[in-house]
């Protein structure tokens, strides 16, 4: 790590926003679901901007997307976790990581009804 990075996680605040740009890159690095939902978000974003979609649009796609991510963020957490504690096959540790890829899931399900809601009626007057 280059020194003045280093000097400069001395303060709290920098500290916290290098763990948190950490955090990112691992995710991006090592969970591919991540970077599907990450890849979609791009290509949301894109179409988005080529469609000209209004401010109330883009309020609702961004909040949208940041919920998938989020939620996506969290069950990794949790997962490492539940590994964490215990690393054996347990039922309650399998409810947790199912329960949790579950809300993943329906944000994700949620998320295209949104995009379907945003983007067809643009696209179709194309």
């Amino acid at each position: 790590m280059p020194i003045l990075v280093c000097m400069s996680l001395t303060n709290p605040v920098p500290k916290s926003f290098y763990y948190a740009f950490e955090g990112f890159k691992t995710a991006v690095k090592e969970e591919p679901n991540f970077r599907i939902h990450l890849t979609i978000a791009t290509i949301a974003l894109i179409l988005a901007t080529v469609l000209g979609f209004a401010l109330t649009e883009w309020l609702v796609l961004l909040f949208t997307i940041s919920l998938v991510l989020i939620l996506e963020l969290v069950n990794t957490s949790m997962e490492e976790i539940v590994n964490l504690v215990n690393p054996e096959t347990h039922p309650l540790a399998k409810k947790a990581k199912d329960v949790m890829a579950a809300a993943v899931l329906l944000s994700a399900f949620i998320a295209i009804i949104i995009g379907f809601v945003l983007f067809l009626p643009k696209l179709i007057l194309l």
